[in-house]
């Protein structure tokens, strides 16, 4: 069998398995099972496939829904290369707004809050030479992952196991999160890929969807330094009602951030100037 075969059979039986996305996915898991770049796959169509017994077991999971970044390990996010598992959220390309808006600011120090893989404060940092920053998570295992994404790419980060705000002292020039959002009620609702394989505290605050907006709200402002500013990402329909929660805790110059297809994708504010 050739990978142009191995391909062809592979994409059927992602098909037949109603995956959305089949051909993209047969790529990226053939070229895994052998051990091969996504991008290099093209150049071995016409090779002999012997990496049979690792295309099945990736196709096995794929067919349950598992995410292919599970599967593989990894996800590229702002051209890096993070390690992914079921223990954190897989990093979405919409995230790479708040990375975007974030690179606007002039900061020094920052605070990601409920980190995850690390991808959102190891970005940050690495685009910021000089920056320092503190990462935290309610979950150890999470935090074994954004260690482990630090430690290979060779970027030195603060980690912290918190609830939010609880064990962060001092101040930062930025803060940072992409918390849970999704109301308990819409879980059900989600595509498997989400609601089966993804850590479910990294998905859903279990009420309202707006309760880790409203601890980041009356937090942020004893933790920024004058000037600085805090920006978090939000879900559909929430931008206004993050915005109403940072401009009751007394945080001013709100912002609304569109990704690339237009939605509200990331809320802004700052410290009411003195």
């Amino acid at each position: 069998m050739t990978y142009a075969e191995a391909l062809a059979a592979s994409v059927e039986r992602l098909r037949a398995a109603d995956i959305e996305t089949p051909e993209r996915d047969a790529r990226r898991l053939l070229a895994y099972a052998a051990g091969l770049a996504p991008d290099r796959l093209t150049l071995h169509l016409r090779d002999a496939f012997d990496a049979e017994a690792a295309l099945e077991a990736a196709l096995i999971a794929r067919e349950a829904r598992q995410p292919v970044s599970q599967i593989t390990g990894t996800r590229l996010f702002w051209g890096r290369t993070f390690r992914v598992t079921p223990d954190v959220l897989d990093p979405r390309p919409e995230t790479e707004t708040l990375i975007a808006a974030a690179l606007e600011e002039p900061f020094a120090r920052l605070l990601d809050l409920g980190t995850g893989s690390g991808c959102i404060a190891l970005t940050l940092l690495a685009e910021r030479p000089g920056a320092t920053g503190l990462a935290t998570d309610l979950s150890p295992a999470a935090l074994d992952i954004a260690r482990e994404n630090a430690r290979k790419l060779r970027i030195a980060a603060d980690f912290a196991l918190s609830d939010w705000f609880d064990a962060v002292t001092g101040r930062f020039d930025l803060i940072l999160s992409n918390p849970p959002y999704i109301p308990a009620a819409d879980i059900a609702g989600l595509a498997p890929e989400t609601r089966d394989w993804e850590p479910r505290m990294a998905l859903t605050d279990e009420g309202d969807g707006l309760a880790c907006y409203r601890r980041i709200a009356a937090g942020a402002p004893s933790h920024l330094v004058p000037g600085g500013c805090v920006m978090v990402e939000v879900g559909p329909g929430q931008s206004e009602g993050v915005a109403a929660l940072f401009r009751a805790a007394g945080l001013d110059a709100i912002r609304i951030h569109t990704d690339m297809d237009g939605r509200d994708r990331v809320v802004s504010a700052r410290p009411k100037a003195a």
